[in-house]
């Protein structure tokens, strides 16, 4: 089965099994290897992507149901050479330690402070809680994403432009 979809601002189109999860046709089809595999049933929230601008788990949504739409994954975060500040925000903020978490994580936040770019820290538990990180105990991952939402309210930026 054909399928078509933006990923990242680049059309794509492959020749795919109709049962391919989205993240198979990320990792496997595309070789963007930032999203995660994870638990396959939707619980750790490692696999996320966007479509068209949502977050889903792309572990338990089949590739043909992103056809015709727009994905974007961690790799799209960073727009010529420059990070999100989200990216930015788990440097500066140690967010991460192993790493497996921190794609989907990234993604969620962005999600996050596009919607409300001053979120307490609460609001940021709460948009992350559908995601698990075995190695932090999320403080480091909450003041990340702080850190990303007031370096926007210095210096805003048009997020995500090319």
């Amino acid at each position: 089965m054909e399928v078509s979809m933006n990923v990242n601002g680049d059309d794509v189109s492959e020749d795919i099994e109709p049962r391919t999860l989205l993240v198979h046709f990320i990792r496997d089809h595309l070789g963007l290897t930032g999203t995660h595999w994870g638990c396959d049933t939707s619980n750790c929230g490692t696999c996320v992507v966007w479509v068209d601008n949502e977050p889903v788990k792309s572990c338990t949504t089949l590739a043909v149901m992103a056809g015709g739409h727009d994905v974007r994954t961690v790799e799209g975060m960073e727009v010529d050479g420059v990070l999100d500040p989200v990216q930015e925000g788990f440097i500066q903020c140690h967010g991460l330690q192993c790493g497996f978490c921190t794609p989907g994580m990234m993604l969620t936040a962005r999600a996050l402070l596009d919607r409300n770019p001053d979120p307490t820290d609460a609001e940021i538990r709460e948009a992350i809680s559908g995601q698990i990180c075995r190695c932090t105990g999320y403080a480091t991952i909450v003041r990340s994403i702080q850190w990303a939402a007031e370096k926007e309210r210095e210096t805003p930026v048009e997020v995500g432009a090319s």
